[in-house]
């Protein structure tokens, strides 16, 4: 039988990202998942749902204020656009994944047996949820020390030109911002000669077609898709 894995002590994720806790129970209600509440009722434990909502807008603003900063030459839309790539769902599942942050969740047997400690969503939620326990705790200087540590990789790209924005990165972002969801793309159709072929992808939230687009291959068809979706979704507010 295979048994639910126990999460590690949170002090050793806090030592490990060298943060002195005042209240150690804002870090362990962090890494509670949702689903760990209805097998533990009796502890009447909240989710860190509400503290991931804090930690996406401090998370925007730290994100914001460093770009703002050393940058200023950029637009507002190129400012925009790079933020999106550096605080999208992927990007933050990178940097907890470099700091095991799945293996401290408390999570519920359902959610451990389906794979859930190493779960995109799951590890950029909870990495958005340490950074709203870590403003609560130490405000914003501290919670500015750690987003900067856990995005330094990406932070570097972006100073060396290494980062390079599509109209896919916005609409994910953009998708993800309004509905918590990633939008997915499908295949319609290729037509033509090997050499010469079109590919038609559309692009799709919630079952919902956003967008469609062509292209030489399925790459530029579905930059073209998520354009025309950007396109959509602006013109609807």
């Amino acid at each position: 039988m295979v048994t639910a894995a126990k999460p590690k002590d949170p002090s050793s994720l806090a030592k490990s990202l060298d943060i002195s806790f005042r209240r150690i129970t804002l870090l362990e209600q962090a890494l509670v998942h949702r689903s760990y509440l209805n097998e533990a009722p009796e502890l009447e434990l909240e989710s860190n749902e509400r503290m991931e909502f804090l930690g996406d807008a401090v998370l925007g603003l730290v994100v914001s204020e460093r770009l703002y900063g050393d940058y200023p030459a950029l637009s507002e839309g190129h400012l925009s656009q790079i933020r999106a790539l550096l605080v999208r769902w992927d990007t933050l599942a990178e940097a907890a994944e470099r700091i095991s942050l799945g293996d401290y969740l408390v999570l519920g047997r359902g959610e451990e047996m389906s794979g859930g400690r190493s779960r995109p969503s799951n590890l950029a939620g909870a990495l958005e949820a340490l950074i709203g326990a870590v403003f609560l705790d130490g405000g914003v200087s501290k919670a500015r020390k750690l987003v900067l540590r856990l995005l330094a990789p990406e932070l570097e790209k972006v100073a060396a030109g290494a980062v390079a924005i599509d109209s896919k990165s916005q609409l994910q972002h953009e998708v993800q911002s309004r509905w918590h969801e990633i939008p997915k793309y499908r295949l319609i159709s290729s037509l033509g000669p090997d050499h010469a072929k079109t590919f038609t992808v559309e692009v799709l939230v919630r079952s919902e077609v956003l967008g469609h687009g062509e292209g030489r291959n399925k790459k530029q068809a579905e930059l073209a898709a998520a354009h025309q979706a950007l396109d959509a979704l602006a013109g609807s507010g």
